[in-house]
């Protein structure tokens, strides 16, 4: 995901999870249903200076190539990293990550809002 106007439908009209040092965000209905998932992430710079940001980008882009295939077709997905992302070790911000995916998946499927 690049375009403003992606991340901000995900983030405005997704439903939301938080777990950790992250926030998820997602949207079934992103893009055609036979469309590849779309991510986005959102490291802003209260997560630390370049360097540490770019590390934490790079940590959550690795795990979630590994996730993709959980993620349903045409859908949308943004993460945010929260500033104690800096601390975290990459098994630690897979955890979160995992947890958040969980919760946003059960609350799709059981129709409801976050």
């Amino acid at each position: 995901m690049r375009r403003s106007h992606e991340f901000a439908t995900v983030i405005h009209h997704g439903a939301r999870a938080r777990r950790g040092s992250v926030v998820l965000y997602h949207q079934p209905t992103l893009t055609a249903r036979d469309a590849a998932p779309r991510v986005g992430l959102v490291v802003g710079s209260g997560v630390g200076g370049s360097v540490v940001r770019n590390q934490v980008r790079r940590r959550l882009r690795a795990q979630l190539r590994s996730r993709l295939a959980v993620l349903p077709a045409g859908s949308g997905t943004v993460v945010r990293a929260l500033p104690t992302a800096a601390a975290d070790d990459y098994r630690s911000l897979g955890d979160d990550l995992d947890g958040a995916l969980r919760r946003v998946m059960r609350l799709e499927r059981a129709g409801g809002e976050v």
